[in-house]
C-alpha cells in the first residue's frame, strides 16, 4: 500500500495478460480483493506479493554483497578469519536478500557490515548474528 503497510487481505489471480513486457520486465494480470474497510478503490494498480515456495534455497542479503563490473561478489569468512573474495550468481530476488544459484556452500559466513573497509585475504575480527536478528534489522530499513 502507499503507506508501506501490506494488504491484510489475500487476493485472487483471475485474468494473466499473455504480452510480456520486454521493455520493463513486468506482465499485466488482475486480481480480485476483499474490501471490507472500503481501502481500496476499483480500478487501481500496484505491486502485488506472490508466495514462491523455495526448497533447500541458499539466501543472502542484498547488502552483503558488492558489484564489480556487473558480477556480484561476497566476502566469505573463513574459521581463521581471512576473508576471501568470491563471485556469486544469482537465480533470484526477495526484499532484502538474493536467492543463489551458485557460489557459495552451506553453512558458510559473509561479512555483511563494512565490505568497503576491507580487502580480499586480510584477517578480521566478526561478530556473529542470528539470521532471526538480521531479519528483524532488515524490515526496519524503509527506503523513500
Amino acid at each position: 500500500m502507499a503507506n508501506n503497510q501490506i494488504y491484510p487481505y489475500s487476493g485472487v489471480v483471475e485474468t494473466i495478460i499473455s504480452d510480456f513486457n520486454n521493455e520493463t520486465g513486468t506482465i499485466a494480470f488482475r486480481a480480485t480483493f476483499p474490501n471490507p474497510d472500503r481501502i481500496l478503490r476499483h480500478g487501481e494498480t500496484g505491486n502485488i506479493l506472490m508466495p514462491v515456495h523455495l526448497k533447500k534455497a541458499l539466501i543472502i542479503p542484498q547488502k552483503a554483497t558488492f558489484e564489480v563490473l556487473e558480477k556480484k561478489y561476497v566476502f566469505v569468512v573463513h574459521e581463521d578469519g581471512k576473508i576471501e573474495q568470491r563471485e556469486i550468481q544469482i537465480s533470484g530476488e526477495i526484499p532484502h536478500f538474493f536467492i543463489l544459484k551458485e557460489g557459495l556452500k552451506e553453512n558458510e559466513k559473509v561479512l555483511i557490515e563494512g565490505l568497503r573497509k576491507v580487502k580480499n585475504g586480510e584477517h578480521i575480527s566478526t561478530k556473529m548474528i542470528s539470521f532471526s536478528e538480521l531479519v528483524r534489522e532488515l524490515q526496519n530499513i524503509h527506503a523513500e
